[in-house]
């Protein structure tokens, strides 16, 4: 049987170090590359520049901000996705809190603390409370976010920013999708996932347990069987 192309997109601050797991453990049943989110400053950029570069036709997987370009994607391109995974994302536009806290982190990069920001604010949200100890997981989060940088940092918050509400449009997609979450994900609640896959026709929602936000390195296995599973699903 020919591999399907899949296209991993990350979140916010993460290369493709989220999703090694998948890439090591997906590669039997598809052609499996990472894309870039850290170039262009709008969801609908980073979605051109995804199917610029993308073949013809192929599965999609976004986390968080990936899943957020997913969603752009399929909008712009319907006919060329396959199949697609929103993992841990979120469809409605920033809020008001979401906004203020953005500003006050671009604040920061100004200032020149950038490192502080993952390290002090956003990983006691990014992953379960019982997994802050574990120094492996904790230290590669940051070390992602140094990698990718506070320039193409905040491109990415200007395109979270800008964010379009994109709930009307999951109506239209028609594609087999897998909604994955953490039952703790406080970032991208449950019930998030819930309007979504009541929104989606096609569409099977994954709750997964001891998990929150980052659910590709917090519980890799469940999250490769999840994609494996949409990725040997009959069109």
């Amino acid at each position: 049987m020919e591999k399907e192309n899949l296209i991993l997109l990350p979140g916010t601050l993460c290369d493709e170090r989220l999703w090694d797991h998948q890439l090591r453990n997906l590669a039997d049943f598809a052609d499996v590359t990472v894309g870039d989110l850290t170039k262009d400053d709008s969801i609908e950029g980073m979605a051109k520049s995804i199917l610029n570069n993308a073949p013809e036709r192929f599965a999609l997987a976004g986390l968080s901000l990936g899943g957020i370009v997913a969603m752009e994607i399929i909008r712009q391109a319907p006919e060329r996705i396959t199949k697609l995974a929103l993992l841990d994302s979120n469809p409605y536009g920033p809020r008001p809190e979401q906004l203020e806290t953005w500003d006050h982190f671009a604040a920061m990069i100004e200032e020149g603390r950038f490192s502080e920001i993952t390290e002090n604010h956003l990983l006691p949200n990014l992953i379960h409370s019982d997994r802050l100890n574990q120094k492996e997981l904790t230290s590669m989060i940051i070390n992602m976010s140094k990698q990718i940088g506070p320039e193409a940092y905040l491109r990415q918050l200007n395109a979270l920013k800008a964010r379009t509400d994109a709930r009307e449009r999951l109506k239209d997609i028609q594609c087999p999708t897998l909604l994955l979450v953490g039952r703790e994900d406080t970032v991208c609640p449950i019930e998030l996932h819930e309007e979504m896959a009541n929104s989606i026709t096609n569409s099977n929602l994954v709750i997964v347990k001891h998990c929150g936000h980052l659910s590709s390195l917090e519980q890799p296995e469940e999250v490769t069987n999840a994609l494996k599973d949409l990725l040997l699903t009959d069109l």
